[in-house]
């Protein structure tokens, strides 16, 4: 064997490449050697290099095949269809050799194409691409599932173009395009892709070889698509299991719960007793509240999720006495919610007798009312019993609170009812009014087309809180609007039983002027109504006037030794002029700018408003005068 060959196997057993076996051939030329040593040499060479393409081609093959049956290790072992998807992806770029892969699948609900796996891309836009059905190369592919290869995509005139494909394919920078389609059966369900940023030819072992791996692409989206089925299927019959087992316990629940209640209302249970044996019926904890039942009014009887409770409103004759609430069970079966709407019916009854037998004692807290208002020379002591056994704290700041539901005057005279309705109205409050005056443990009466109530005032609370809560709890109660005037808080009840009736008459001012300034379903204290709160007020308290209106500008000269109430006086006193306070004054223009926004920090941005400039202006005509009485 002549070195030459042997320079060949060398070549081969080192795997060089096809540039190197060239050498031999230009050795043996450049040391002379005859025309048969050439043609020999170059015959050699053509033996080994297909020799060499023998070899590449089988070391290819095996390759495939490995890639292939690993592929095929995949979707045996399918648990994860993206990390398949993403293998045969990345295989399939590897063996072809370029630049990029990537699977696109349909999406028959939007009816477009949209990009599943990529390999290889930089484009954030390439990989977010969603394609209409039909376009571009894939639609090509698609339409008629064959594959479809171009060479150079831009100059291809094949398939539809379109805007957003070509922005997508440019940004990306892919020149060569090769797709196969990914069949289920006749039905196309997306398309495998290997390109390069470079114009190729794609081979038709190439073709063959991606196309294998959009077989193994589809099996194995068939095969997710059949085990999500089959684990839907699954889940649905446990579900199913489930339901059952649950339905067959809701209604022994339900069975319980009726027998229990029952047994409540015939040997005279209480609301709470109601709640206790229903909490342990659903699991959960239920109360009654005389509030809060919100949307549940609304209802229609029905029970209503709000947040993670259950709210069944407690309603009678189209009244809402109060409401059910179900914590700690957001998931609620329908039996059970017809459970707790029961429970709600079943408390609204027991509601209903108590209020029967409550009327009595109403009555009497009306008459004992009725005689400090109208008769407060009767005998004290018998007076202080009367409201000992009403659990009335006589010695307590009490406050007389007048309450009406007001109703607009071209309403009523649209109402060919409407001195029924006035009379209903009338009662409904009466109604409401006893029953709050009961829980605080005040007294109520009816009284001159309205409600007169008698309330203890909480600690920190004041006559217009009071005032504002009451005309709050009687409107939700009534479901619509009740104005409530408030007197000043009267401090024992019985050492001047008369100052009562004083009280009443003053809360009568209140609210008509509540009522005269628009403001009708709301409540107030004459505190709350400025100037006009100290024409109501029986007691004129002026001090009280100044200092809710002015007070923080005394406070701050007296704390300061600043002159910002004479500046004041001086503004008001030349007409709200900059120009000529500081005349007045003989100071700098500066300088009354400078006290006048002090001014404003301390009363609020609309100190200078019509209504607010009257009040000040008062105020600071009584507090001149005061100064000079106590001077």
């Amino acid at each position: 064997m002549s070195h030459e060959h042997v320079s060949y196997l060398e070549l081969l057993a080192r795997g060089a490449a096809s540039e190197a076996y060239d050498r031999p051939v230009l050795l043996a030329r450049a040391s002379g050697a005859g025309p048969e040593a050439l043609a020999e040499l170059e015959a050699a060479k053509q033996l080994a290099l297909r020799v060499r393409a023998e070899l590449e081609g089988r070391r290819r093959r095996e390759a495939e095949l490995s890639a292939l049956f690993a592929t095929a290790h995949d979707l045996a072992g399918l648990r994860d269809l993206d990390a398949v998807l993403r293998a045969i992806v990345q295989r399939a770029r590897s063996l072809l050799g370029t630049e990029v892969a990537y699977l696109s699948l349909n999406d028959p609900a939007a009816g477009d194409t949209y990009m599943r796996v990529t390999e290889g891309s930089v484009s954030a836009r390439f990989q977010q691409v969603r394609l209409g059905m039909g376009e571009g190369l894939g639609g090509l592919v698609a339409q008629t599932a064959r594959p479809y290869v171009t060479e150079d995509y831009f100059q291809d005139p094949r398939f539809q173009h379109t805007r957003t494909i070509d922005a997508a394919v440019r940004d990306e920078g892919l020149v060569a395009i090769l797709g196969v389609p990914l069949s289920l059966g006749s039905q196309v369900i997306g398309v495998l892709f290997a390109a390069d940023r470079r114009a190729r030819v794609f081979e038709r072992e190439q073709v063959a070889l991606l196309g294998s791996f959009a077989a193994h692409a589809a099996v194995a989206i068939d095969t997710a698509n059949l085990l999500a089925e089959t684990r839907s299927a699954l889940a649905e019959l446990e579900r199913a299991n489930d339901i059952i087992r649950e339905h067959s316990a809701v209604i022994e629940r339900a069975s319980e719960v009726h027998d229990r209640l029952s047994e409540l209302v015939l040997h005279g249970g209480g609301v709470h007793d109601v709640a206790d044996a229903v909490s342990e019926v659903l699991g959960g904890t239920v109360e009654f509240t005389e509030t809060g039942a919100g949307s549940a009014r609304r209802a229609g009887g029905h029970a209503v999720r709000e947040g993670d409770d259950w709210v069944a409103a407690v309603s009678a004759g189209g009244e809402t006495l109060g409401a059910l609430v179900l914590h700690g069970q957001p998931e609620l079966d329908p039996v059970d919610q017809r459970t707790l709407e029961r429970a709600a019916l079943v408390t609204s009854l027991l509601l209903l007798a108590r209020r029967s037998a409550g009327e009595a004692e109403q009555r009497v807290r009306g008459e004992l009312l009725d005689d400090l208002l109208d008769a407060p020379d009767r005998d004290r002591r018998l007076l202080r019993e009367r409201a000992a056994r009403l659990r009335t704290d006589s010695e307590a700041p009490h406050v007389v609170l007048a309450a009406r539901i007001d109703r607009a005057a071209d309403a009523a005279v649209a109402d060919p009812d409407a001195g029924g309705r006035e009379s209903a109205d009338r009662q409904r409050l009466w109604s409401a009014a006893s029953h709050l005056a009961a829980t605080r443990h005040g007294l109520a009466s009816a009284r001159d087309g309205g409600t007169v109530l008698l309330l203890p005032l909480g600690p920190g609370e004041s006559a217009a809180d009071l005032a504002r809560q009451t005309a709050r709890d009687l409107g939700g109660t009534l479901r619509e609007p009740v104005t409530v005037g408030a007197s000043a808080p009267v401090r024992t009840l019985l050492d001047r039983p008369d100052q009562v009736a004083v009280a009443y008459e003053e809360a009568r001012r209140c609210l008509d002027a509540l009522v005269l300034l628009h403001r009708s379903g709301q409540g107030a204290a004459a505190e709350d109504l400025g100037f006009l709160g100290l024409l109501l007020a029986d007691g004129r308290d002026i001090d009280g006037f100044v200092g809710r209106t002015i007070g923080q500008v005394v406070d701050y000269d007296r704390r300061r030794g600043t002159d910002l109430v004479r500046t004041l006086d001086a503004y008001f006193a030349s007409g709200m002029s900059p120009a000529r306070t500081k005349d007045e004054l003989h100071v700098h223009v500066n300088t009354v700018a400078q006290r006048l926004e002090r001014v404003g920090r301390l009363l609020g941005p609309d100190w200078q408003s019509p209504a607010r400039a009257l009040e000040i202006q008062l105020a600071l005509r009584l507090h001149a005068m005061s100064a000079a009485v106590a001077r």
